[in-house]
């Protein structure tokens, strides 16, 4: 098979789980909607296929080709790979109505601006262990800051008194909430390793290509760490910790992939 048909495939079970979510989380009280188990084996089977795409595109020859749209790919998958794995335990399925649809679109652009030419970095064990930790705390925040967006619609509705269908099948406000803290705590270790393992294996982390990056992410480690400590001393919590959630992720985007958007596909470089 080829890589176009794997990838049309794999966006087109992302899509159907996405929509399945969808249907149960606005039709809960439908009998003959799929059940959890089923909504998943729809995601696994598109993560696997999400797997080989990866493999194909980033691993499949020496050194890494983490280009833009290669990169897009690896963090859409490493963030879908963690929300089935929570979801098999914990309440977040419903995540997937928004992380789902972007992960789909990563491929149809990685499918359609493959990234060749580009200069493949080194695959020393160190780079590899700051680039998996750093894919898997941009992941866990990037999965806060979804929760973050369903935190504030139901809050909003709740306060409104306006409760939609939808917010009838989310979990409670308390746990809703519980389970943000959660993912930015554990992001926040993983981001806090992720800038340590990069000061000490990357020989310039303030080399020009490197300097924004660098910046950014350390912005971006502040705010979540702050958050955090509001939390514990202040309790900080509802539209407060949902907009220092998302600002914090807004600053990690830019920091990793609006430096590689201006050098890869304006600068050419």
């Amino acid at each position: 098979m080829s890589h176009t048909l794997i990838s049309s495939v794999a966006i087109l079970l992302y899509l159907i789980c996405g929509s399945l979510i969808a249907l149960r989380l606005f039709r809960r009280d439908q009998p003959a909607l799929p059940g959890h188990p089923s909504i998943l084996m729809v995601g696994f089977a598109g993560l696997i296929l999400h797997t080989w795409l990866i493999y194909d595109a980033i691993f499949s020859q020496p050194g890494l080709n983490l280009a833009f749209f290669n990169a897009l790919a690896l963090a859409a998958w490493t963030v879908v790979a963690l929300l089935l794995v929570s979801s098999l335990t914990k309440p977040v399925e419903n995540l997937g109505i928004l992380i789902l649809p972007v992960a789909a679109l990563t491929l149809f652009l990685e499918a359609r601006y493959p990234s060749q030419g580009f200069m493949r970095e080194s695959t020393g064990w160190p780079i590899k262990i700051h680039v998996l930790l750093s894919m898997l705390a941009y992941s866990l925040l990037t999965l806060a800051s979804v929760q973050a967006i369903l935190l504030a619609v139901q809050d909003h509705h709740l306060h409104s008194r306006q409760p939609a269908g939808f917010l009838r099948a989310l979990p409670p406000l308390q746990t809703m909430e519980s389970l943000l803290f959660e993912m930015i705590g554990v992001g926040f270790v993983l981001l806090t390793l992720a800038l340590a393992s990069g000061f000490a294996f990357l020989e310039d982390m303030f080399a020009q290509h490197l300097v924004h990056k660098t910046v950014l992410s350390t912005l971006g480690w502040l705010v979540f760490g702050t958050l955090l400590l509001g939390r514990l001393r202040y309790g900080w919590r509802g539209r407060t910790a949902i907009i220092w959630t998302l600002s914090g992720f807004v600053i990690l985007v830019l920091a990793y992939f609006g430096s590689k958007a201006v050098l890869e596909l304006i600068l050419q470089r």
